[in-house]
């Protein structure tokens, strides 16, 4: 299999997949994988990275020079017009590249895309009923799948693809709920504070939906990635808890229509 040439611009919601991305390509065998960089900006939108001075502009330079196979972005809420623009250079000089924009878990377990960002509210992760967190993720999955939808048929082709971590996160808590998780009791074990920044599963378990997308096989059987070796999962648990993140990616990611990664057996 090929590897790609990948890209990511995004926030830190999104910007530790880079380093777990290649370790989890190159234990795939995929040993051509090439991080060609990163724009890490906080809190930010796709408009931001845009914006950044040509000078400084790193992912714009790579996409001139024709170099990226995928470029991976991730809007704070729902998409902006960044996205159209990298869509746009892109295609200029490489007209097969792939632009993927991950669809993440919600931001204080509610979907409210508003500014400034309410990073200090505070939410106990373990009180929000499932049926809540899915009406809220709803609403954001159905905004963002439009944008992106909308946007591809505006560009005359399928460049962009949706990855979509919120729906596997989702998947995540309903197993914690439900017990059958080794090594995970809480859903609050999945991040670092009220906000959302995500614990190693959530880490872990979104860089499986990006590998899925960019190179369409399935991770499952893969080994664990060092970063949930270094986490607070017991260690006579980490593989059955790898296995589920695979499970839960292939899963989320076959099943969302604007993917671009069909069934097995699909036609």
């Amino acid at each position: 299999m090929k590897g790609q040439r990948v890209f990511t611009a995004g926030h830190s919601f999104h910007v530790w997949i880079v380093s777990i991305l290649d370790e989890i390509a190159k234990s795939a065998g995929i040993n051509d994988h090439r991080a060609l960089g990163e724009s890490s900006i906080g809190g930010s939108s796709v408009m931001q990275h845009w914006t950044v001075p040509d000078l400084e502009n790193k992912a714009k330079a790579s996409l001139i020079v024709g170099e990226v196979d995928v470029l991976t972005l991730s809007p704070i809420w729902v998409p902006d017009g960044g996205i159209e623009k990298f869509a746009m250079l892109g295609l200029q000089h490489n007209w097969d590249i792939r632009i993927t924009v991950q669809e993440f878990w919600l931001p204080n377990d509610i979907y409210n895309p508003v500014y400034p960002l309410d990073t200090g509210k505070c939410v106990d992760h373990n009180a929000t009923p499932i049926v809540e967190l899915k009406r809220w993720h709803f609403l954001y999955f159905r905004d963002m799948d439009h944008y992106i939808s909308d946007l591809n048929a505006k560009l005359g082709k399928d460049v962009l693809f949706i990855v979509p971590v919120g729906q596997a996160v989702l998947a995540l808590r309903e197993k914690i709920l439900s017990g059958v998780v080794p090594g995970l009791k809480t859903q609050a074990e999945l991040f670092t504070d009220s906000w959302g920044h995500p614990t190693e599963p959530i880490q872990v378990l979104a860089t499986y939906c990006h590998f899925i997308l960019i190179y369409h096989c399935s991770p499952i059987g893969l080994p664990v990635p060092k970063v949930l070796m270094n986490g607070k999962i017991p260690p006579e648990d980490i593989s059955a808890v790898n296995l589920l993140l695979q499970e839960l990616a292939w899963d989320a990611v076959i099943q969302h229509p604007l993917s671009g990664v069909l069934p097995p057996h699909s036609t």
